[in-house]
């Protein structure tokens, strides 16, 4: 379903989301979050993980095929979020089959009023 490209692509556009980032702002001034995040900054593997990130950052040519190589995952994956959201959206579509399309419901005349059941509210038997 979800590849990796995929998932970098909807981060991308998450992020791009304000209400998505507003909620974001509010899990990191969580202090269980903070604490979390804490433990995996002093974790040695995590330490050891930016360690290499950053001597590897040095190397002008390992950044700039490292930026390529993004640039390609996120176009891959919009591109295939796109197609995912297609399809999902057209099988939505054919599980409706027995509903009529808008085009052909009938209208409503401008001062009809909705159907409501015919109990009234807030009268108990």
């Amino acid at each position: 379903m979800f590849n990796n490209n995929m998932m970098l692509a909807q981060l991308l556009q998450d992020m791009q989301d304000p209400e998505m980032m507003r909620e974001a702002q509010k899990m990191m001034a969580d202090p269980a979050f903070q604490e979390r995040m804490k433990q995996v900054t002093e974790n040695a593997a995590f330490k050891e993980s930016m360690e290499k990130a950053q001597e590897m950052m040095k190397d002008e040519d390992k950044v700039k095929e490292l930026e390529e190589q993004m640039k390609k995952r996120v176009e891959d994956g919009t591109k295939e979020l796109e197609d995912f959201k297609k399809k999902s959206a057209e099988l939505e579509g054919e599980g409706d089959g027995d509903k009529k399309p808008a085009a052909d419901a009938p209208k409503k005349k401008k001062n009809q009023k909705p159907k409501t059941s015919s109990k009234k509210k807030g009268k108990k038997n």
